[in-house]
């Protein structure tokens, strides 16, 4: 089949790579426009341009897909099926409706669980063990089309956003492939979802970075994890003796003890451990704002940190 792929994320470079193989033609791609990116602010083209680069894939780049540019550019290359991956635009009914077989979507979480921007950030933070993805046609509500295929992948304790997020990536493509084969053969079977059983994951913020260390150590360590490298979870060191602030960001942690101990939250004990609202969390990399990522000991020794000094919640101007 003749196929346009819309997105822009890495998410989707290995089915990129799938599709590429396959039987079927990747006749075009529609990506959006170079931004700044980093520290320096340089423009740059997105994973999906680059990749289009690389591998001599005709591409666009395109603000709004559904302008009137975009609803060319779908009828001009008449795909049999367009396939949409991390793309971040709603698409038109109109243009869903020029391929004879419509508009598909891989989505990284196991709907109709975590529909929204941010599935597999929300996976983690809430603690889940199993996440996966569905690939599942386009509605016009989000994340709601019916489902064709599934593939699942377990959730260990130390995963974190970048791993899940690389190995969902690398699941999706074989079942995407099979997936499209089987539309082509027209033996796809297309389920409803439970719209009952539909849960939330909307674009993060950079407030849902904020550390409250009165909760639960379980439930921070599942943030720190579900939120780097972007929002970041992220706290204020303060130093007992000098009263200094230092605004930090949790890069990798790990839970001490789950029991409780009825010291005030946020205080290094005596291991080095931060007392939380039930058990304590041992800090094993962090990033200074503006600095480096750096482990806890090298950050607390160049500060003369130590037991005692204490965690507090960002303030607005320390974000």
């Amino acid at each position: 089949m003749r196929i346009v792929y819309c997105g822009c994320g890495r998410f989707g470079i290995d089915s990129l790579n799938a599709l590429k193989a396959s039987k079927h033609q990747l006749v075009h791609i529609i990506t959006h426009p170079e931004k700044q990116a980093g520290r320096g602010r340089k423009i740059r083209a997105n994973d999906v341009e680059q990749w289009a680069i690389k591998n001599n894939i005709p591409f666009t780049t395109i603000e709004d897909v559904n302008c009137d540019k975009g609803m060319e550019i779908a009828k001009k290359f008449a795909p049999d099926l367009i396939v949409v991956i991390a793309f971040g635009q709603k698409i038109s009914a109109e243009i869903i409706n020029i391929p004879a077989k419509g508009a598909i979507n891989v989505h990284g979480s196991l709907l109709p669980k975590y529909r929204g921007a941010a599935p597999i950030n929300w996976a983690i933070i809430n603690g889940e063990t199993e996440t996966g993805i569905s690939i599942i046609t386009l509605a016009q509500k989000m994340d709601a089309g019916e489902i064709l295929a599934q593939g699942k992948m377990k959730i260990t304790d130390d995963d974190s956003f970048d791993i899940v997020h690389n190995e969902l990536g690398k699941l999706a493509a074989p079942v995407l492939i099979e997936t499209i084969d089987k539309i082509e053969a027209g033996t796809a079977v297309y389920a409803k979802q439970d719209n009952s059983k539909a849960t939330a994951a909307p674009k993060l913020k950079k407030s849902d970075g904020v550390i409250d260390f009165s909760q639960p150590a379980k439930t921070i360590h599942n943030k720190v994890r579900g939120l780097w490298p972007w929002p970041g979870a992220a706290a204020c060191f303060v130093s007992a003796k000098s009263g200094k602030k230092f605004p930090v960001t949790l890069v990798k942690t790990k839970v001490a003890d789950e029991s409780c101990k009825g010291r005030p939250a946020g205080l290094i004990d005596a291991n080095l451990n931060i007392d939380c609202g039930t058990g304590s969390l041992e800090i094993l990399e962090l990033k200074p704002h503006g600095g480096k990522l750096m482990n806890f000991k090298s950050f607390l020794n160049g500060r003369a940190g130590g037991e005692g000094d204490f965690f507090v919640p960002l303030e607005e101007s320390e974000r």
